[in-house]
């Protein structure tokens, strides 16, 4: 008798050929589910399947993932939840960006664990996935269109049943930091979008038509009620009653809110922008993603009356970041980043890298000045069109300040090409070693390293042995968030999390699975991850900040100076590299690979890795 598959898993991936429509079922064996689970884990492990070595990310046969997992159809809360996966057109590096939305159920409820796309629609289209059926459409009227229209008007068209995951008009253009939406969300960062717009594959449209069931229903059932029930509680209590917005003033106070392009931490006009009584008069509306008891999600009016989802990376990075403290310019400039399909990190960054630039005459805008709000809407809308100044910004702060030249390397605040979420790394210096060393990039969702910077166990302001640890510790517990895939937000709620997690994932899969081999899993996918870098190029240099962050100090309040040295930054890097069973160059030694059954991925010249000499 055939032995059951797992719970939770269809064991098979939907190969998409969008040049003919044709299709293809790749088998997903027991033994690599359980190896990388699903979401970002899975999908490190289909690259390496499926992602031709040295391919440029906007070409045809470069493929984009959607990856989901065994959590996803489950009642367990925050579980509806995707991976979009693939090079990225930003870094030349692996990126994956996680949402929340219907979509996530209905793609894997077509009857696959993942759906990957490859090559290149004739003409404009629409990809409508069906179980194993594709058909691709023609999307010339909606060409154009923000993604939330262009989704709206395919769920008239074909019914409440179909989910839909579209781009805004910057991935057609092919912004290198384009978007994926869906149902208000986001899978943000590393352009993904603009690998969807280089398809000319303006949505993909999926239908739930399979069923997939959990191991122990019952025990699921029981799980879910007491996630939910813990949910509720204080660790989630932030998000739930002012969200992510709380932040900003809070890091002002602690001099880590990086300010007109992070030459300072701390906004004067912060309150301008995260009073509680200007977020009181100005938000409408609470929402929840799909299948979610925390509610994050808050929304904020402007003042042409337009509503939009406010959270903290949106306002440091449009407001403080690009000395902006008008609330209606920064509200406006977030939305029109949503309409145009635009990640507002990398948005913000390469534009007050433009603002910099501009005002030292580097660059032709005198438009262009930080705390100009009209100037901001303005330069994303070049970059949404590729007209202007924009055809240079839309390529991100790493190609533009090479193109520029003239020493503005120095401040494009960048790491692989990624600009930098809203945390100070000279201030907060267990976060600076996890923004240099992670594999996507400067990303505050794969290392959370600043939860160790503001625990207050540990002096933020230096990095040693106890920072090293926490980036370790913190990274390897959003490689099992980021698989299984349950919301971040959610983490707190977990006092033991390997062991609750390993014990979320027998109930729907059966397997046996305890703390251990979890916390090796994790193991697994961080060192999958930076063995698909360094078969594309990698080398050790990358693992680094921008020499702002190197060679200017912060003056603090409290009279101390910030400073994070090459020295300590190289001393916090090898440690690292020790800690994950890394050679000094940053590859991985052979007995880890043997150690993590990663033999077979190891398809890089040990030779060409490069050690950074200070």
């Amino acid at each position: 008798m055939a032995k059951a598959f797992p719970g939770g898993y269809f064991g098979r991936a939907l190969i998409v050929d969008l040049d003919t429509a044709a299709t293809e079922v790749k088998p997903l064996p027991e033994s690599v589910l359980r190896s990388f689970i699903g979401g970002a884990g899975l999908g490190a492990w289909l690259m390496h399947e499926l992602c031709p070595p040295g391919i440029d990310p906007l070409e045809p046969p470069a493929p984009l993932m959607f990856v989901f997992s065994p959590l996803v159809g489950t009642p367990l809360t925050t579980s509806a939840k995707f991976a979009v996966v693939a090079k990225s057109p930003l870094t030349g590096r692996l990126t994956d960006a996680l949402a929340s939305s219907h979509f996530a159920i209905a793609g894997k409820l077509t009857g696959h664990d993942a759906i990957v796309l490859r090559g290149r629609c004739a003409d404009r289209s629409v990809a409508v996935i069906d179980g194993d059926s594709v058909t691709l459409t023609p999307a010339d009227d909606l060409w154009g269109l923000p993604a939330a229209d262009a989704e709206r008007r395919l769920r008239e068209r074909m019914g409440p049943a179909w989910r839909v995951a579209a781009i805004g008009p910057a991935g057609e253009r092919q912004v290198r930091y384009a978007t994926i939406s869906h149902d208000g969300r986001h899978a943000g960062r590393g352009g993904l979008g603009a690998v969807l717009g280089s398809k000319l594959c303006k949505a993909v449209v999926v239908r739930a038509s399979r069923k997939v069931a959990p191991a122990d229903p019952g025990a699921v059932l029981a799980a879910a009620k007491e996630l939910r029930g813990r949910s509720f509680g204080p660790a989630t209590a932030k998000y739930r009653e002012l969200g992510t917005m709380a932040n900003l003033l809070a890091f002002n106070a602690i001099s880590t809110l990086p300010t007109r392009n992070f030459s300072a931490a701390r906004f004067d006009e912060a309150p301008a922008l995260g009073d509680e009584e200007v977020s009181t008069l100005r938000q409408v509306a609470r929402n929840s993603c799909a299948s979610c008891s925390i509610g994050c999600e808050h929304i904020y009016r402007g003042s042409g009356g337009k509503n939009t989802r406010m959270e903290y990376e949106n306002v440091f990075a449009l407001g403080p970041l690009c000395g902006v403290s008008d609330p209606d310019a920064v509200i406006a400039a977030s939305g029109r980043c949503d309409e145009l399909g635009i990640d507002t990190i990398s948005a913000g960054g390469t534009i007050a890298w433009a603002m910099e630039s501009a005002e030292a005459g580097l660059i032709d805008a005198p438009w262009l000045r930080f705390g100009d709000g009209d100037a901001l809407i303005r330069a994303i809308e070049e970059i949404g069109t590729r007209e202007g100044l924009g055809e240079l910004l839309a390529e991100g702060s790493r190609r533009a300040s090479r193109a520029v030249g003239q020493g503005s390397e120095a401040f494009a605040a960048h790491v692989k090409g990624l600009e930098l979420p809203g945390y100070e790394p000279r201030t907060l210096q267990a976060m600076a070693l996890g923004l240099a060393v992670n594999a996507r990039g400067a990303d505050h969702n794969r290392s959370g390293a600043y939860e160790v910077d503001l625990a207050g166990g540990h002096d933020r302001l230096t990095g040693g042995a106890p920072q090293v640890a926490g980036a370790i510790e913190t990274e390897d517990r959003a490689a099992i968030m980021d698989s299984l895939i349950l919301c971040k937000f959610l983490r707190g709620v977990f006092e033991d999390p390997f062991a609750e997690w390993a014990a979320l994932l027998r109930t729907v899969t059966g397997w046996d699975v305890d703390a251990a081999e979890l916390a090796r899993t994790a193991r697994r996918i961080v060192i999958a991850k930076r063995l698909f870098n360094l078969r594309e190029g990698w080398t050790r240099e990358e693992d680094w900040l921008p020499e702002r962050f190197l060679t200017q100090s912060l003056e603090l309040d409290s009279g101390r100076a910030a400073a994070l040295t090459p020295d300590r930054l190289t001393g916090m890097v090898n440690a690292y590299y020790r800690g994950r069973g890394l050679e000094p160059t940053g590859v991985p030694e052979p007995g880890t690979l043997r150690e993590l059954d990663l033999e077979n991925m190891s398809q890089f010249d040990r030779g060409s890795t490069a050690i950074r000499e200070n």
